[in-house]
């Protein structure tokens, strides 16, 4: 698409959104059931769009995409009216007789750009929270996901008018040219290299972002945890997708004294829910490209694997694999794998762990395993972290009823339900003065009485 392309359909949406069309409450929940009609209908044709781009099979395209979108959806539905009224607050004294409100009040247009990884989800999640705020929006998936942004572009161009919701093709051009428009509000998910490239094009302009990163999120077990469940969990998490999630568990560090003991566990676990064969498994999934596989690979020492470590370069595929003995400064240690290597680590004691975490990047998500309930405060209380769960992995970002976002390095802003909603809303601090009453003190010239009678309100 051309720049001259993508700046009239900008222009065309600030036109549409101008008309006041959307400020409709109706007008967005009529939206959302068509995109929710639409994802129905054609379900089984974006569940084999995932399976192309990623290997998944179509219970964990559901489980992990179409399933929490129409999960989206659904409370939108149920919740955006409630969302949508002004909320009266309390007025001080010095203001009477008036009413004071906060009035939610979409940006205007609304550019998201999502990732390969989730490229469903990551698209269409946040597409709802701005539909359901009242924006328009231009949707820019990654090139890395061709056949996902294919049945999406034909979805998207069936439920809606491309003043109303626009999807750009392409690659680093047409990122390009959308960073250089005027946007309203600005939706990134990603790497923090690009991160850092959106918030620069996005400071040109004074457009507010969200960015929703990654980094490298730790997996604590500490000595008391159930090891068992605690490998079950944690090699759910970390080999979904094949690795590629942004909150899976990037490392264990674990207690030396339940090391050895965790690891045949995790081992254990690894031939249960992959078998020994996993690289032909075909409810395993594969790496997005050749890239991303040789960077993985290279990634693997092949001294330090206690189990896995295989690869097929002509499928993609990474066998589920767990590195022993590894230390910090370790190639697999100097940035977020984005992959199936889990390497362990050992700390002498908890504090030790809090303050080597603390000293690193925050991280989009942090996990604790531990029996101990003043252990699990400790950690979440003293560690800085997007989100998490305690003795689980992941499925805190399943959820419309918190918010999911990072911290730091790892992010800014937040969505998911309501907090979605919020993200993609302007709230307008509103005074409504009633014109039967105008009190004396505030103006000009001032007495000694106007000062206690100011005095006497403000205190």
């Amino acid at each position: 698409m051309t720049e001259h392309e993508i700046r009239e359909i900008v222009e065309t949406q600030r036109k549409f959104f101008y008309t006041g069309a959307v400020l409709d409450v109706d007008y967005r929940i009529q939206a959302l059931k068509k995109l929710q009609s639409c994802i129905l209908k054609y379900e089984n044709e974006i569940n084999d769009a995932i399976k192309k781009d990623l290997g998944k099979s179509a219970f964990e395209s559901y489980m992990c995409e179409t399933g929490l979108v129409l999960s989206e959806i659904s409370y939108m539905l149920k919740h955006v009216r409630k969302f949508s009224k002004e909320k009266t607050v309390l007025t001080p004294l010095a203001h009477f007789h008036s009413r004071s409100f906060k009035k939610p009040s979409p940006y205007g247009v609304v550019l998201i750009m999502s990732p390969w990884n989730y490229p469903f989800l990551l698209t269409i999640d946040p597409l709802v929270d701005a539909i359901a705020a009242g924006n328009t929006a231009v949707v820019k998936p990654s090139a890395y996901s061709p056949n996902t942004s294919e049945i999406m572009k034909k979805l998207i161009e069936e439920c809606f008018d491309k003043e109303y919701v626009a999807l750009v093709t392409g690659g680093r051009a047409e990122n390009t040219c959308l960073l250089n428009e005027h946007f309203d509000y600005i939706f990134f998910t990603g790497s923090q290299t690009v991160g850092k490239e959106v918030m620069k094009c996005a400071s040109s302009h004074l457009t507010p972002v969200t960015l929703e990163l990654g980094g490298k999120s730790p997996c604590i077990v500490e000595k008391s945890a159930n090891l068992k469940l605690a490998a079950k969990r944690i090699v759910f998490g970390k080999y979904l997708n094949c690795g590629q999630t942004c909150v899976a568990p990037d490392y264990i560090y674990c207690d030396k004294e339940i090391k050895d003991r965790l690891i045949e566990e995790i081992k254990q676990q690894i031939e249960k829910q992959f078998t020994t064969d996993a690289l032909h498994n075909d409810h395993y999934g594969k790496i997005i490209n050749r890239k991303h596989f040789d960077r993985i690979c290279g990634l693997i020492d092949p001294s330090k694997v206690v189990c896995g470590g295989r690869s097929d370069a002509d499928t993609l595929k990474i066998e589920p694999t767990l590195m022993d003995h590894v230390t910090f400064e370790d190639a697999v240690m100097q940035e977020e794998i984005f992959g199936p290597v889990l390497p362990v680590l050992t700390y002498d004691s908890l504090d030790e762990a809090i303050r080597k975490i603390n000293s690193m990047a925050h991280p989009l998500a942090l996990y604790i395993f531990t029996n101990s309930k003043a252990v699990a405060r400790k950690v979440t209380s003293e560690c800085g972290f997007g989100g998490g769960c305690i003795n689980d992995t992941i499925i805190h970002l399943a959820t419309s009823e918190m918010g999911f976002g990072g911290f730091g390095e790892s992010g800014m802003g937040s969505y998911h339900g309501r907090d979605g909603f919020r993200t993609f809303s302007h709230y307008k601090s509103i005074v409504d003065k009633k014109t039967w009453l105008d009190l004396p003190m505030r103006y000009q010239p001032y007495s000694s009485l106007n000062e206690k009678l100011i005095h006497m309100f403000l205190k």
